[in-house]
């Protein structure tokens, strides 16, 4: 639960998250540096694939000087929260499968 940041009063934060499942590891993240280092002016989330269901948690959950920029979405989430195809496929098949 550590977290070293210098102070975010009045400047721009980019989140970034390469795959942007459900948004709450993201919201909670944004909480935590909010709460430690104080409210940016402005929030950037950048995701290179994302789910409806995340951008949706997002949209609802971040506030309106928030921006969301992101490369696809996918529509769909396995019941254990993984985009389909996403991009850990190419981990699983370098790697074998998830155990």
């Amino acid at each position: 639960e550590y977290i070293s940041c210098g102070s975010l009063e009045g400047k721009t934060l980019l989140l970034v998250d390469p795959m942007l499942a459900t948004g709450t590891s993201l919201d909670l993240t944004h909480k935590a540096l909010i709460e430690k280092a104080g409210r940016p002016r402005k929030t950037i989330i950048a995701a290179v694939i994302a789910s409806e269901e995340g951008l949706d948690y997002a949209q609802k959950h971040f506030s309106q000087d928030t921006d969301i920029w992101c490369g696809t979405v996918d529509a769909e989430l396995t019941v254990k929260s993984y985009i389909v195809p996403g991009l850990g496929d190419a981990g699983d098949l370098a790697y074998g499968d998830k155990m």
